[in-house]
Order: C-alpha cells, then structure tokens, then sequence
C-alpha cells in the first residue's frame, strides 16, 4: 500500500463524541485500521484484529475528506481520528486539508508512537492503557508524543478504570504529566459482537464501576481528574457505526 494512503475501518456520523474532552459534541469520525496494541478488554477490535484487515480500504486523504463533506453537509465540525491507534496512519495530510476547510481534529491514541503532524490537532487524547489491558505503557515514548505536539493542541490524559490497580496507574500517570487535564472512565466489559448487532451490554456494571470511581476520586480528594461514562456506550451500546 502506497505511503500516502490511509487504511480506513469505517467513517460515519454525524454523531456525538462520547468520551473524553469533546464528549457531547458533534462529530465525525474516521476510524483508522490498525493498532500496535491488543488490550485485554478492547472495544473495537474490528479496527485493531488483522482478521478484520480486507474490511478496511485504502484512502487517500482527498477521499476522506470528501466523505466528511458529504456527511456533515459542508458544515465544519470536529472530525474524530480513532482507532485502532490512529497514529500509525498519515493522517497529516487530511488534518491540513480539513483545517483549511474549517474543520476541527482530535486524535485518541495510547502514546506509542509520536508524529509531527500532531501539532496540526485542536485536541489530542493521550489514553495510555493499564494494568488491566494486559499492556505496558513506554513512557518515552508518551513523553515523546507530548513533544510532538508541542502547545497547539489541547492535550488530555485518559484513562480507562476497571479496578483498583488500574486506579492506582491513573493516579501515577497523573503525577508525571501533573500538567495534562485528567478525564477517568469505567470500564465496559462486554465487548462488541462480530457483526453489527448491538449485542447485551452490561449496564449495571458499568454503573457500579462508575459509582465505585466517583467516590474513589473524591474520597481522594482527586478534584482534579473528571469522572465520565462511555456516553455512547449508555446510548449505543455496542452498536458499531454510532
């Protein structure tokens, strides 16, 4: 596959964003094909699994961007980079043509790869993973990634929150980047079916474990971090496509 091309797992929307810093704004998403991550508990394995490879297509930036246009109408908005993990992919090319077209760029990735077009986003999510995704976080290369960035784009930290351990990661990652704005989610166990169906989800769980987390951060004292639900998950399910 050509350099310049993107492998794209599916683009769709207009919809909202449902975590993190933009939870609640419209939004585009590009789900990218890919990852250098295989996390225990992973909700969109069908853009990480090389099984799933000969359902992503390659893009030029050109064809991306047209399919944003063609979703929102013309309208800028925000386009959501997503993965897999995004950052495998050039996607500088299609942030430059966007911006110029007044669209906005946020990118989620879990900080192993740096790029220098990450100074071209209006919000980057560093999501490292924790204990248990079953996977290490190389800090250098999160710092990296940080450095890539550099002061443009509003840059947060992100973590997912299954248990205590996890929690105790979240508390540390906070205290090395004591700078980054910290946004806490519980945990969705109940992964996606293989096709589009919206598949049992366990509501009830998730709502313990973001009860449970509430009151971890303030027993804390933590008024630092915000504590938010998979908003789309609670709406959605596990639907794909939303």
């Amino acid at each position: 596959m050509s350099e310049s091309l993107i492998r794209v797992s599916e683009i769709f929307g207009p919809t909202i964003q449902g975590e993190g810093a933009l939870i609640g704004q419209p939004t585009v998403f590009v789900r990218t094909g890919g990852c250098d991550y295989r996390c225990s508990w992973c909700d969109t394995l069908h853009a990480v699994d090389s099984s799933y490879r000969h359902d992503w297509h390659p893009m030029d930036a050109a064809g991306i961007f047209a399919e944003v246009e063609r979703l929102s109408g013309g309208t800028p908005l925000t386009v959501s980079l997503s993965g897999g993990n995004p950052a495998i992919q050039p996607l500088g090319g299609l942030i430059r043509l966007g911006r110029e077209k007044g669209y906005r760029f946020g990118l989620e990735t879990q900080g192993s790869l740096a790029k220098d077009w990450f100074a071209d986003l209006d919000v980057l999510t560093l999501s490292p993973k924790p204990p248990s995704s079953g996977m290490t976080t190389d800090w250098a290369a999160f710092a990296d990634c940080l450095s890539a960035a550099g002061p443009r784009p509003e840059t947060v930290l992100k973590i997912v929150v299954f248990d205590d351990k996890d929690y105790d990661y979240a508390r540390q990652a906070a205290a090395r980047f004591p700078k980054l704005p910290v946004y806490l989610q519980p945990g969705n166990h109940t992964p996606p079916p293989p096709d589009k169906a919206d598949g049992v989800i366990d509501i009830d769980g998730i709502m313990e474990r973001m009860r449970w987390l509430i009151d971890k951060a303030t027993a804390d004292r933590w008024f630092e971090a915000t504590v938010l639900p998979q908003l789309h998950t609670l709406i959605w399910g596990n639907l794909r496509g939303v």
